[in-house]
């Protein structure tokens, strides 16, 4: 039988490979990979449990799955076609088929009305609250994106926000309050992703004791 220790060691390689493993995936399919009650198990679990400040809880999660995700990249596809120059459209018009061409997408929030509120309540910390709502949702969005990796799935983060805010709100009814953040397709991998380079991290990181 495995000892407290032992357990523990295991327990951190694998998170320790998970944060590793997390990458961008671009190429991706609409094959299952999970089930549908999976990928809203493992979203649901990383809003409850990522934190955020004065544990306000400012993060909403909409996820677009099947025929709203495609939706979504119609919406965007359009949305670009109406200003990106024509000469340099087919591009944009290919990226946004690389992400259609995936499972599903998450979409990211930040409910202003909360923001707002922790303002007016702790208004010495006004300034810093927009901030600190959106290092929580980076946080939500590295813990969904390292989970959805887990589950099989490839993903990477995309902001085309402001300019699809408006028609995405009208088409799934979504709060005036809540300001979208970032879009997060993803399915399953059909191309590992490239090679990844990393800056000396003499340069990036000081230690003193």
């Amino acid at each position: 039988m495995e000892n407290a220790s032992s357990l523990q060691e295991s327990a951190t390689k694998e998170f320790y490979a998970a944060v590793e493993a997390r990458r961008s995936i671009y190429s991706i399919s609409k094959e299952q990979v999970v089930s549908d009650e999976r990928i809203q198990e493992v979203v649901s679990f990383a809003v409850k449990h990522t934190p955020s400040s004065f544990n306000s809880q400012s993060a909403r999660v909409v996820v677009l799955l099947g025929e709203k995700h495609s939706k979504l990249w119609s919406i965007t596809t359009e949305t670009l076609k109406a200003i990106v120059p024509e000469d340099q459209f087919a591009s944009t018009e290919d990226k946004m088929k690389s992400f259609s061409a995936g499972y599903g997408t998450v979409l990211f929030f930040e409910d202003q009305e909360v923001v707002a509120g922790l303002q007016q309540q702790f208004p010495s910390y006004a300034d810093n609250f927009p901030v600190w709502a959106n290092q929580s949702n980076g946080m939500l969005q590295y813990v969904i994106w390292t989970s959805l990796e887990l589950e099989g799935f490839g993903a990477s983060l995309q902001h085309y926000n402001p300019l699809i805010d408006d028609k995405v709100k009208a088409e799934w009814d979504i709060p005036s309050s809540w300001k979208l953040l970032a879009q997060m397709p993803f399915g399953k991998p059909t191309a590992p992703p490239g090679d990844k380079t990393f800056k000396p991290l003499d340069e990036r990181m000081k230690v003193y004791k």
